[in-house]
């Protein structure tokens, strides 16, 4: 059950984003062809019995972000579209919290633990409602900060869940490794949905400035 609800949130980042950017079908192509194959590695255990594999789909994700980025048009963009991207962040907290209770990823990777990220997803749901309800505008410079918390918040729960895995440069979490993300479908959490949630700040920002 777990595993087919992360599969729906994966499906449905991609979604959201790809209708937030103004549905670039070749992006879409790109993105789903990534998720493909690292979705067949996992499948067949690789990255559980080789885990020094792993680094090579975050350097490959982040190739395709950096390409994402500099591809988008910034005039199609869909703010509403991509503040809604960052809600699925609470269903992602609940499934790794599921992940905890499995004993497949440590406490401090959950929000009983180290992981604020679920506070992002709340408050973009409250400002997708204010948005949707009120006709004033939010401030540019609250909206601004808000984005670059939650960059905050990701990026520090990344380097908790690479710092907490069984990798060389492991610091934390050795009585419970994070091996759940080496997984399928939960690899498509650094190889998708992270980096959704990350350009989706990056866009709102630049939209923010223009």
């Amino acid at each position: 059950m777990t595993e087919v609800a992360f599969l729906i949130i994966s499906f449905l980042s991609l979604l959201l984003f790809y209708f937030g950017i103004g549905k670039d079908k070749m992006l879409l192509s790109v993105f789903l062809t990534w998720q493909i194959i690292v979705g067949i590695i996992a499948s067949f255990k690789n990255f559980e019995n080789k885990p020094n594999l792993f680094p090579l789909v975050i350097l490959g994700t982040l190739l395709l972000t950096f390409f994402t980025l500099k591809r988008i048009d910034k005039q199609k963009l869909n703010t509403k579209i991509l503040l809604s991207v960052h809600i699925l962040r609470i269903p992602v907290e609940l499934v790794l919290f599921q992940l905890f209770l499995q004993n497949k990823i440590p406490n401090l990777m959950t929000f009983k633990g180290w992981n604020f990220d679920i506070l992002i997803g709340i408050s973009a749901l409250v400002i997708l409602l204010y948005q949707l309800t009120s006709k004033r505008k939010i401030n540019r410079q609250f909206l601004i900060v808000w984005n670059v918390i939650g960059i905050v918040f990701l990026m520090f729960i990344v380097s908790l869940a690479i710092l907490s895995s069984p990798l060389p440069i492991q610091q934390f979490a050795f009585d419970q490794p994070n091996i759940g993300l080496l997984e399928f479908p939960f690899c498509f959490l650094p190889s998708c949905i992270v980096p959704i949630v990350l350009m989706s700040h990056i866009l709102l920002i630049k939209k923010q400035y223009r």
